[in-house]
Parts: structure tokens; C-alpha cells; sequence
């Protein structure tokens, strides 16, 4: 038997969920929207939207914690090679305040060549990159599962409410300006 790849094993069971979750929401939707009333209903008919995603999600987290494991490790191996660097420079342990500001100004100065230098790699910005991307797919996922139990719900969808929000936030704006306006057109004829 061939050892498979984690990207093979991980399509395998996407394809077998989503096998399942056809069968089941064909198996269940009818019989399931008849008895339901109300949000139940809607949710029914939307359930396959939200196992499609949970299962996207599961897949974009798995490579998430892949990114983020690399991301600690390079955090932490340029530690532990910057603090190998310092106890080289500097052995002993310091008696005075001189050598403590010595050791100080010899650790500020090799860990900061050293995380600089890893900063500025290709391999931690690709890294750094890949990581923040899989970030905003969960966030879109999440997002996409919040909608559709919005809208079974009959609620208002996020994008519904910031709308809303910025309108309020412009109307304030305005009646600011209008009692603004007001209250100089008050000082003026207090002024006569």
C-alpha cells in the first residue's frame, strides 16, 4: 500500500463528507421541510450551505495550524540561536551595574540583528502571508455560516446591519452640524 499524502487523505474525506451530506440532505429535506415551520424550515432548506462550510473550514484550519505551527517555530529557533549568540558574548553572569549594561546592550543588540534577519527572510513573510490568508478564509466561512443562520432566522444579515449603522452614523453627523448651525444662529440674535 502506497503512504498517501496528507493533501490525498484530507480530499478523501472532503469528497466522503460532502458524499454524505448530499445523501443526508436529500434523505432529510423533505420529510424535514414538510414537518418544520418558521426559521426551522428555512435552516432545513439551508443546512447543506452550513455543513459545506463547516467542512471547508475544517480543511482551511487544518493549513492554518500547519502556517501558525511554522510561524512559532521560527519565532522560537531564532530565540534559542540569538540566546546561544548572547551566553558566547557574554558567559559570565554580570556583578556590577557596568556589566549589566553591557550584557544588556550585547542582548538588545543580537537578538535584534537576529529577529531583524528573520523579519526580512522570504521564507517568514511567505510563511507570515500564508498564515494571515488561511485567517481571513475562516473568518469568511464563519461569516458565510453567521448569514445563513441569520437569514434562516429572518434576522438582518451582517452587511444589512453595518449599512444601517453608517446611516445612523451619518444622520448623527448631520444633526450635529444642524445644531451647530442652530446654536450660532442663536448666539447671533442673543447678540442684538
Amino acid at each position: 500500500m502506497q503512504s498517501e499524502s496528507p493533501k490525498d487523505i484530507t480530499d478523501y474525506y472532503k469528497h466522503l463528507s460532502l458524499f454524505w451530506t448530499d445523501i443526508m440532505h436529500l434523505m432529510s429535506s423533505k420529510p424535514q421541510a414538510l414537518t418544520s415551520i418558521g426559521p426551522m424550515r428555512a435552516f432545513a432548506a439551508n443546512s447543506k450551505k452550513v455543513s459545506t462550510e463547516l467542512i471547508e473550514i475544517n480543511e482551511d484550519l487544518m493549513e492554518f495550524n500547519q502556517h501558525l505551527t511554522e510561524y512559532y517555530k521560527q519565532l522560537s529557533d531564532t530565540w534559542s540561536v540569538a540566546q546561544k549568540k548572547v551566553n558566547l558574548k557574554a558567559p559570565e553572569v554580570p556583578q556590577d551595574i557596568e556589566q549589566i549594561e553591557a550584557f544588556k546592550r550585547i542582548w538588545i543588540d543580537i537578538f535584534d540583528n537576529d529577529f531583524t534577519e528573520l523579519f526580512d527572510s522570504s521564507k517568514f513573510g511567505e510563511n507570515y502571508g500564508k498564515l494571515v490568508s488561511k485567517e481571513l478564509e475562516l473568518t469568511k466561512h464563519w461569516n458565510n455560516i453567521t448569514n445563513v443562520i441569520l437569514q434562516s432566522a429572518n434576522l438582518p444579515s451582517k452587511e444589512e446591519i453595518d449599512e444601517v449603522y453608517k446611516e445612523i452614523h451619518s444622520l448623527k453627523k448631520r444633526i450635529g452640524k444642524l445644531e451647530l448651525a442652530l446654536k450660532k444662529k442663536e448666539m447671533k440674535e442673543n447678540a442684538k
